[in-house]
């Protein structure tokens, strides 16, 4: 699994013309599944995302988690994560797990950031979406759930 994490003062999802989901303060998500992941990538992905302390302190240092924070999370599907661009001029989603696999553990994510104490809204799996993001600081982290598994 891949995710971006955009810390945001503000951020929602249009479909259409409809507002589906929006956040005050808190992490934009956006979400990639690739093949062979599964539960046990949710949970560390999770994890590792509430517990991040990417949000400043009174002192202006990077202390603080979302969970500290009491901050709001959007997750958002988002396949093109796994673009392969190596060759030729289109790039290539081969790596990106099939909808019917993906869709169901981007929803046990958002439910596992919720069951970890924040609250959490997504977009539209599937659904061409417009995501509005003020991004705070800006601070922009990406993380990937095969990184996360290598010794340092």
């Amino acid at each position: 699994m891949r995710v971006v994490l955009q810390r945001v003062t503000q951020a929602a999802v249009v479909v259409g013309e409809e507002k589906v989901a929006q956040i005050g303060t808190g992490l934009c998500i956006l979400l990639a599944v690739g093949e062979g992941d599964g539960a046990e990538e949710v949970a560390k992905l999770a994890t590792k995302v509430v517990q991040l302390r990417i949000f400043r302190d009174e002192a202006g240092y990077f202390n603080r988690s979302i969970l500290d924070l009491g901050g709001e999370a959007l997750v958002v599907s988002q396949f093109t994560l796994y673009a392969d661009c190596r060759k030729g001029r289109r790039p290539s989603f081969s790596r990106a797990a099939r909808p019917e696999q993906a869709e169901p553990l981007v929803d046990d994510f958002a439910q596992a950031l919720r069951l970890a104490g924040v609250p959490t809204q997504t977009g539209i799996f599937g659904a061409m979406m417009s995501v509005e993001i003020h991004n705070d600081g800006p601070v922009t982290i990406i993380l990937d759930s095969d990184e996360l598994a290598r010794p340092r």
